[in-house]
């Protein structure tokens, strides 16, 4: 266990460590794509690094908690969102294939998976304080 527990660690360092990491931690299609800064981002990959981030940091003396919730303040905002009443998929612009020419810029829905079961274990993580039986803030 300690030995994939030091890989995942290995692993998710070099993602949040790596020079092509945009600021508000939303990866580009590709690390290495070759029209960077102007190349799309992949919200897929956001949503399973940031769900993979916090159960990681259940079982890691790092703190992989800190870099998961900013990828999820930035999935959340306007900018990644689908919106609009028609759309069932919440977060947007994930990338399949560029060289493919398959799902580019769309909805994907294991993106959707991962949004909520990284909203859920962030959920988890956190400390609640109940005001009565409806109402739950954060801490």
């Amino acid at each position: 266990m300690v030995c994939i527990i030091k890989l995942a660690e290995q692993i998710a360092d070099y993602i949040l460590n790596h020079s092509n990491l945009p600021n508000d931690k939303i990866p580009y299609w590709d690390f290495n794509a070759p029209k960077i800064p102007d190349e799309l981002r992949d919200v897929s990959a956001a949503t399973i690094i940031s769900s993979a981030l916090l159960e990681l940091d259940s079982y890691s003396a790092n703190d992989y908690k800190t870099p998961a919730t900013e990828m999820l303040i930035s999935l959340s905002s306007e900018k990644y969102q689908t919106g609009g009443e028609e759309n069932i998929l919440i977060p947007g612009h994930s990338v399949g294939s560029i060289p493919h020419r398959a799902e580019i810029d769309v909805p994907i829905v294991y993106a959707d998976y991962y949004y909520v079961e990284a909203l859920l274990r962030l959920r988890s993580c956190l400390n609640f304080i109940f005001q009565n039986d409806y109402d739950v803030f954060f801490v």
